[in-house]
């Protein structure tokens, strides 16, 4: 995994943060509250983006089409070897190690879960290849309170502390995924997670 191990290296490069925002307003007619016009981060309120600022962030162009090109290679023999399991939770197939890797067909999709404290410390990231989708946070005892983060190809997503352990997050199905009134087409997306140990 020597493209993993290099990418992951690169964290250091600026995140989109909720300071210096600029929100719709309420009046709004979408209803969301984007952190910026361009950011890929929108919520159900601005208390709540703020909030979760510093534990929500999306990091675009994380990788470059050479860099995603050569963690392609690298995946794809193993994933060959796997089928879609559909009644799992993920729908999706995956190759588990060290590093989480899941592979969603263009029809599947990830279910709302809070992932495992015994497998998963208080932070997840994950790179997203192939497709642009949604992830979509809920608060597990408020499904009122919501986060929508745009994933596009070849970013990198971290959830940290309350993001990780009291929010849901799933990816969107290829007909429910709509970002700020846009329409964001899904099709086949492998996904790259890291996760640090539980302690």
């Amino acid at each position: 995994m020597k493209p993993l191990l290099t990418v992951l290296t690169q964290i250091h490069r600026p995140a989109v943060y909720v300071t210096n925002s600029r929100f719709l307003s309420s009046g709004a007619s979408s209803g969301l509250l984007p952190l910026r016009d361009d950011a890929p981060i929108v919520g159900s309120s601005r208390e709540l983006v703020q909030r979760l600022g510093s534990q929500v962030e999306v990091r675009t162009d994380f990788i470059t089409e050479k860099e995603e090109a050569a963690f392609l290679q690298e995946l794809e023999s193993g994933l060959k070897k796997k089928r879609y399991e559909f009644d799992h939770w993920d729908d999706g197939s995956q190759l588990l190690g060290p590093v989480h890797v899941i592979d969603l067909d263009k029809t599947g999709y990830i279910k709302p879960h809070i992932d495992s404290v015994k497998f998963c410390g208080s932070t997840i990231a994950g790179l997203s290849l192939l497709s642009d989708s949604i992830m979509r946070l809920v608060k597990d005892d408020s499904p009122s309170e919501w986060l929508d983060l745009l994933l596009s190809r070849r970013s990198l997503y971290i959830l940290r502390d309350q993001a990780r352990y009291n929010f849901t997050h799933e990816i969107l199905k290829d007909e429910e995924s709509v970002f700020n009134g846009q329409r964001v087409p899904r099709r086949r997306r492998i996904s790259v997670i890291c996760r640090n140990l539980p302690g």
